[in-house]
């Protein structure tokens, strides 16, 4: 079964001329997002990213970017009673070291 999520990866970004290759992405993705390609990281499945902010956190040399949490079922409960975009709380979660997700 593939999952989406609300967003889609919409925050995720890679810059391809800072990657190294190092395959960690790939690692930590629990959905396989990434593959390795030519030496360099490619996205290969936005549509199944959930924002966790797992690549970001253990690229090495910071090729990856993504808003921790925007998918993350947690900040979404909180962002609709709120009626905000979906957020963790005041980086009680998705936005610490740690995640909710």
């Amino acid at each position: 079964m593939t999952l989406t999520y609300m967003k889609n990866g919409e925050t995720l970004s890679l810059d391809g001329e800072t990657c190294i290759g190092c395959g960690a992405c790939v690692d930590v993705c629990p959905h396989a997002v990434f593959r390795i390609e030519l030496g360099k990281a490619l996205i290969v499945s936005r549509e199944t990213c959930m924002e966790c902010g797992a690549c970001a956190r253990n690229c090495p040399v910071g090729a990856l970017s993504v808003k921790a949490g925007v998918g993350c079922a947690g900040a979404i409960i909180i962002g609709k009673l709120r009626g905000t975009a979906p957020d963790c709380g005041g980086g009680s979660c998705c936005n610490s070291t740690t995640s909710c997700c």
